[in-house]
């Protein structure tokens, strides 16, 4: 089939899967790591909170064994210290961090992933409310 079409629908198919082939790359995680995924697509959801990194954390692992599965416990050193959880949720691959701004502020991100890797927000929105009301309580 591929030897009967002419030459313009060739280049077209071409173009089209090498298209297909640059639209999958690969994007940083929360934790630090990379998966394989749609590139410039925004994932994440941040949010501060007054509490120790420690203390939201915490508070993020619960929520994250309350919905899905706790994959991976990740302690990143760099300039700051980062708390980092990778999960299942629903099918979706799940990354939060945690990373103290300073004294009093902690940076929250919730990153959430398809299995064919598009953004699930929706997601990391509610992940988000949930690590909120466990931090009021």
């Amino acid at each position: 089939m591929w030897l009967h079409l002419p030459q313009m629908k060739k280049e077209f198919l071409a173009v089209i899967a090498g298209l297909a082939i640059v639209a999958t790359g690969c994007v940083d995680t929360a934790s630090g790591r990379k998966t394989a995924a749609v590139p410039l697509v925004k994932d994440q959801f941040q949010s501060r909170y007054e509490r120790p990194a420690v203390q939201v954390i915490q508070a993020a692992k619960e929520v994250l064994m309350f919905n899905g599965t706790l994959l991976n416990e990740t302690t990143i050193h760099d300039t700051n210290t980062v708390l980092a959880l990778e999960g299942r949720v629903n099918q979706r691959k799940v990354w939060i961090s945690a990373e103290q701004e300073d004294s009093k502020v902690t940076l929250v991100v919730v990153q959430a992933r398809t299995q064919g890797g598009g953004s699930d927000l929706d997601l990391c929105r509610e992940l988000d409310k949930q690590i909120a009301l466990k931090l009021v309580r």
